[in-house]
């Protein structure tokens, strides 16, 4: 079986309380794009990962897609193992969720492959077991989230028919490291501004990472104001960083980014 798990990115991002368990209650729009990871799964004797591409900061058996085996053993212990093979394509540490979406769709594989007939709801509290963003990659689709990330609304697509292009500027930024450092701040009506006038989104969609995050990595402000100038209608970091995205009504001239960033352009919105 081979399947392609996909990024996302963050229409805003309200980091709203620290909770007692040390997680985070936030609110947030997560929006699937076509940038992909590759994940391939074979009959073995024994489970294993083989990583590739571009590198990991962990071993394999600190990946997601290890935690999510283990999990699912200890539900439906008789599970045939296999053997995993994955091509990473979204960097680590950009804020595109890679690691999320593998884990996601190793979960939804394998409760394909061996009929496990785990419902959408009991995919989505298993994946949250394994981490904050990954229960959206089960139905992976456009939503409002709040919770840890977890709880959702669903919506109709805001960026439909609209030129999409990432840029990630070669920084990996620790996502627990960036939550250590945050101040939560009021919540935004966050519907209300999606669903509002898009040219207002450059003052009112806010991410509440970017600050601390650019303070931290000054190129990345110098990348947001150049995709201003280029003619881009709004332009934020995903999560809590480091890759950063552009939304225009027509394609965007990147060329004086590409040859120093790797750069996703006019990238289609699932």
């Amino acid at each position: 079986m081979i399947c392609f798990p996909n990024a996302k990115i963050n229409l805003g991002l309200s980091v709203i309380e620290r909770r007692p368990d040390g997680m985070h209650n936030i609110k947030t729009c997560y929006i699937p794009i076509s940038i992909y990871d590759i994940l391939e799964i074979q009959p073995s004797n024994k489970f294993s990962l083989v990583q590739s591409g571009l590198p990991l900061d962990c071993s394999a058996n600190d990946n997601l897609i290890n935690k999510v085996w283990n999990l699912l053993l200890n539900i439906k212990g008789d599970i045939k193992p296999v053997k995993v093979l994955l091509y990473k394509n979204i960097p680590v540490g950009s804020g595109l969720a890679g690691g999320s979406s593998d884990a996601a769709f190793f979960m939804k594989a394998i409760n394909q492959l061996y009929s496990l007939n785990l419902s959408i709801s009991e995919l989505e509290i298993l994946a949250s077991k394994i981490g904050a963003d990954c229960p959206f990659f089960i139905k992976n689709k456009p939503t409002i989230a709040t919770g840890i990330g977890n709880i959702f609304a669903p919506l109709n697509n805001p960026i439909q028919n609209m030129y999409l292009a990432v840029i990630f500027p070669n920084k990996n930024i620790s996502t627990k490291k960036a939550f250590g450092g945050i101040i939560p701040s009021k919540c935004l009506d966050l519907s209300l501004v999606i669903n509002g006038k898009k040219s207002d989104w450059k003052n009112k969609l806010k991410n509440d990472f970017e600050a601390i995050t650019m303070d931290n990595f000054p190129e990345i402000q110098i990348i947001k104001n150049a995709l201003y100038k280029l003619g881009a209608m709004y332009v934020s970091i995903t999560g809590s960083g480091s890759a950063i995205y552009a939304l225009s009504s027509k394609p965007i001239d990147l060329s004086g980014l590409d040859n120093k960033y790797r750069v996703w352009s006019d990238v289609l919105v699932l």
